[in-house]
């Protein structure tokens, strides 16, 4: 049973059709976060990250960030010992880090399953779908704008794959339902339709409000004063500038002991310098002033450094994924991180292509791998982006989200114990023999490699009578094959009543708006 569903239950309501769901329910397998025993690629020397480290205390110091439309928050910063002129805030060297020093080092989401909780920071990589396209594409429709059915559908999806410890937060931005009221849809599918954990809502600080509400709906008012139950995405306006929108989320979500991961959106060469040291620099200094502001607002509460990094393309002004730069830096504000004590978000299956092909799988893969080599904790759009985040793509999603397996198989690291040194196989089959039938391979086999439960390894004649289908119409043939067997996870009837009168309720108060 769940524990939202033992909680419930405990308090007398809807025990008995929590039960009744719960053993109707298909069961979900479910791998656990990654925890690393593999080291983390690092390409910074010792000097370098000192230059990085003291460059960014000076432009902090002596260029300062503007917190836009925001008394309250200069307020706080002049309060805390900064130099605030007008919206300028110039931070003296060392109170942004002293500050971050109150940011935990690892934290719990929990999940309304306890069995899908995440630890976030540390050595465990948490995976997460992609975020915010406004258009969808499959292989019957093609590219058109989002509805909230596509969103549900990428939530069943998340909810059924094995490798994706995280629901996400905008899959897909659905844009048949008003602006001001989309939030409530997707947040009642992802407590709702899922068990998995997932992240709140950031386009404004009401909404960032609502999504807290309806979380002590489904966990409890005091359980989620006291836990972690959402991490939601707070993005710089790089270079150096925070809005009052994000500010007055990551307000609500830090006051709330809820999770914000505060991360620049950069495009090299336009938003950064183009080097790579100089990006880093703005990156770190961006970052330090965001984390910390999160812990003037409430000393300790969670809270993930970000980047979101790509270069861009001289010629036609297009950003691109998959690139050596971007992973120089993405290598380097892990370390960046790490020095600071605190987890880390970045990576992801990016591309910039405009269909799930050859372009998509070469840049994705350098991406995802990207990730799990600079130490990322929280990779957001590890499954589904394409078109540069344009697009979300229900077969490029489960593409993905089978290749996350590969991640999961290459971070275990290399066993050294008496069954992994394999003697006895080797004694056992001796000079000119082969290993296929020996009791080593034998116990092992099953777990020996990791397999793809998408791509195809048949023979080219069973390939071929089958009727030579290439990997997209496996993976559309795979989405609907997932959608149609889907059940939704239990949830006890009183809390699921509670949410859609809440979601009912906030609709009827306000006129639609589609701006």
């Amino acid at each position: 049973m769940t524990d939202v569903a033992q909680r419930r239950r405990s308090r007398g309501t809807g025990g008995g059709a929590a039960r009744r769901a719960e053993r109707t329910a298909v069961n979900v397998e479910v791998a656990r976060f990654i925890t690393r025993n593999i080291p983390n690629f690092e390409v910074l020397t010792e000097e370098a990250i000192e230059v990085i480290e003291y460059n960014a205390e000076t432009v902090l110091e002596e260029i300062g960030v503007v917190f836009a439309n925001n008394p309250a928050a200069l307020d706080r910063w002049r309060d805390a010992g900064a130099d605030v002129d007008g919206d300028r805030v110039r931070i003296p060297r060392g109170l942004a880090r002293k500050l971050c020093a109150t940011a935990p080092s690892t934290f719990t989401q929990h999940a309304r399953n306890s069995d899908r909780n995440v630890e976030i920071g540390g050595k465990n990589l948490v995976l997460a779908p992609v975020y915010g396209p406004p258009f969808v594409r499959d292989l019957d429709g093609g590219r058109r704008y989002a509805t909230i059915e596509d969103f549900r559908k990428f939530v069943k999806l998340g909810h059924m794959s094995k490798w994706l410890h995280h629901s996400g937060g905008t899959v897909c931005e659905p844009t048949d339902v008003p602006v001001n009221k989309r939030h409530l849809d997707m947040l009642l599918a992802h407590m709702t339709l899922t068990d998995k954990p997932f992240m709140g809502s950031v386009t404004e600080p009401s909404r960032a409000q609502d999504s807290v509400d309806m979380c002590s709906i489904l966990f409890g008012e005091d359980f989620v004063q006291q836990n972690t139950v959402m991490t939601s995405l707070i993005n710089i306006n790089s270079p150096l500038t925070f809005d009052d929108v994000m500010m007055g989320a990551l307000e609500v979500y830090a006051k709330n002991n809820q999770a914000c991961i505060v991360s620049p959106f950069i495009v090299g060469g336009a938003m950064a310098p183009v080097s790579v040291a100089g990006t880093l620099t703005q990156v770190l200094a961006e970052t330090l002033a965001g984390v910390a502001y999160s812990q003037l607002i409430r000393a300790g509460a969670p809270v993930i450094m970000g980047a979101f990094v790509t270069s861009i393309d001289m010629n036609s002004g297009a950003p691109t994924f998959g690139t050596p730069e971007a992973s120089q830096i993405t290598y380097g504000a892990g370390q960046l991180a790490r020095r600071l004590g605190l987890p880390y978000r970045s990576a992801g299956g990016f591309c910039g292509s405009k269909l799930p092909d050859a372009q998509a799988g070469y840049e994705s893969a350098n991406s995802l791998n990207m990730g799990l080599l600079s130490g990322v904790n929280f990779m957001l759009h590890s499954c589904g982006w394409l078109e540069g985040g344009l697009v979300s793509s229900f077969e490029k999603f489960v593409m993905d989200a089978d290749q996350l397996g590969a991640l999961h198989h290459m971070a275990k690291g290399v066993s050294i114990d008496e069954n992994a040194q394999a003697m006895d196989a080797i004694r056992e089959v001796g000079p000119g023999g082969h290993f296929l039938g020996c009791d080593h391979t034998q116990r092992n086999f099953k777990e020996a490699f990791w397999r793809s439960n998408l791509l195809d390894y048949k023979p080219f004649e069973q390939w071929s009578e089958e009727g030579g289908r290439d990997t997209v119409t496996l993976a559309a043939e795979k989405v609907q094959h997932m959608l149609n067997t889907y059940q939704p996870p239990a949830l006890d009837v009183a809390i699921a009543e509670n949410l859609a009168a809440y979601v009912e309720q906030k609709k009827a108060s306000m006129p639609d708006a589609f701006a």
